[in-house]
């Protein structure tokens, strides 16, 4: 049991997902009572035991569906005549709890100068994990910039063999220049990505954009990335900056509009 309690936590730290499987109901004799507890990975490696052999297979199996459906489901299974399918001859019946555990909604953060500082305070404030990077060491660390989750030295190019990317993964581009923009953003664009911002203004990007399809991005690709990044309310500090980025991360998020609530009025 603490070996999955302690895998859970690894879990929320790493920003990694599994499913959780529970015994929740026995009746006669089974190979684990109620309350034992298995954690499956979605590649089916796993922590803790909910009894082995054959119905712990099936539930594994069961486990890493749900991982790619997000269901929660329970399992019924009969432990009497392998002959019939049941998965065993123990000789009585269980319940299992299987909970997909919901993928963590990440933030990276490249760049940690003033607004990139801002956007990990605030993200990090709003319940997001974050993960900070720079090929800046100095701009790297919890000492510069307090209140990452995870602090990644090392050049943009370099960041997707680093950090696993997630469609639940937001990218917020606030580099010093776009040189560093431009040698990274294809490596980035090949992961899935639920948004990619780009901190520039609209010469900038418009340069920025020229160079990367001179250099082979699809154009069609480049439509994905959210450039000048945020929306359009006249922010002009590092953190009025951030507020603008982060509300355009839930905007893309939920699908809303952006306008005004009382704008229907």
């Amino acid at each position: 049991m603490n070996e999955v309690l302690f895998s859970l936590a690894e879990i929320a730290r790493m920003g990694t997902t599994g499913a959780l499987c529970t015994i929740i109901r026995t009746k006669g004799s089974t190979p684990r009572k109620e309350g034992s507890k298995m954690l499956v990975y979605p590649d089916g490696k796993i922590v803790g035991s909910i009894g082995g052999g054959e119905v712990e297979g099936r539930v594994i199996q069961e486990a890493i569906n749900s991982l790619q459906s997000g269901e929660s489901k329970i399992l019924s299974y009969d432990l009497f005549n392998p002959e019939n399918g049941d998965p065993g001859i123990c000789g009585g019946t269980m319940e299992i709890y299987v909970d997909p555990l919901k993928q963590p909604e990440d933030i990276v953060v490249v760049g940690g100068g003033h607004i990139g500082r801002a956007v990990v305070y605030l993200a990090k404030w709003m319940g997001f994990r974050v993960i900070l990077s720079d090929d800046r060491k100095e701009f790297c660390s919890p000492e510069y910039v307090p209140g990452a989750d995870e602090y990644i030295h090392c050049k943009l190019e370099d960041l997707t063999s680093s950090f696993v990317f997630s469609d639940q993964t937001a990218v917020v581009l606030a580099t010093r220049n776009n040189q560093v923009d431009i040698s990274g953003i294809p490596e980035i664009l090949a992961e899935p990505a639920g948004y990619i911002g780009v901190i520039s203004s609209q010469r900038r990007w418009k340069l920025t954009k020229k160079q990367l399809i001179d250099s082979g991005v699809n154009e069609e690709e480049l439509h994905r990335i959210h450039a000048p990044i945020g929306l359009d309310i006249s922010a002009d500090t590092p953190e009025e900056i951030a507020i603008s980025i982060m509300a355009e991360i839930i905007q893309v998020k939920h699908g809303g509009t952006g306008a005004s609530l009382s704008s229907g009025k």
